[in-house]
């Protein structure tokens, strides 16, 4: 029987967690791979300290299928917390499975039992399957536009 479990990350789930972030940081953005032990520190970073942010894994018979990333800040506007959605990626062997869905759906679940103000993401502008997704799941594009600097 299969069974899909969304929760928060645990220690236990850093080996695989891991290897999804590499799928996701190398093969999928295609961005330099990070030091491991500098990406195994950040995952118990999160674990360890959930007030500045915290991950959700997509879990099937033991095995992770995806995760994704909350980082929190504020709104002043609000007078709340703000989240900000920054990763959402699913193995591509699991994807079509709804997964995506699933753990997009757990991330709003949670700034809303949580009472934040709002969760924001962004996306590339050549990612339609994932415009696509954020689209039926309600998301709205942003009044404001978004700048970076390196």
């Amino acid at each position: 029987m299969i069974s899909l479990v969304i929760r928060q990350a645990s220690i236990a789930d850093v080996p695989q967690l891991k290897d999804l972030m590499l799928s996701y940081i190398v093969d999928f953005y295609q961005q330099p791979k990070p030091n491991e032990d500098e990406l195994v520190g950040f995952i118990h970073h999160l674990i360890n300290n959930p007030s500045s942010g915290l991950q959700f894994v997509a879990e099937e018979n033991g095995k992770l299928l995806g995760f994704s990333t909350l980082y929190f800040t504020f709104s002043t506007l609000k007078v709340k917390k703000a989240a900000v959605l920054n990763d959402l990626f699913v193995s591509p062997s699991a994807r079509a499975k709804k997964i995506g869905e699933a753990l997009f759906q757990r991330n709003v679940d949670y700034i809303r039992a949580n009472d934040f103000a709002s969760m924001t993401w962004e996306t590339a502008k050549d990612n339609v399957v994932a415009q696509g997704l954020y689209n039926k799941m309600g998301g709205q594009l942003s009044e404001w536009l978004v700048y970076e600097i390196h």
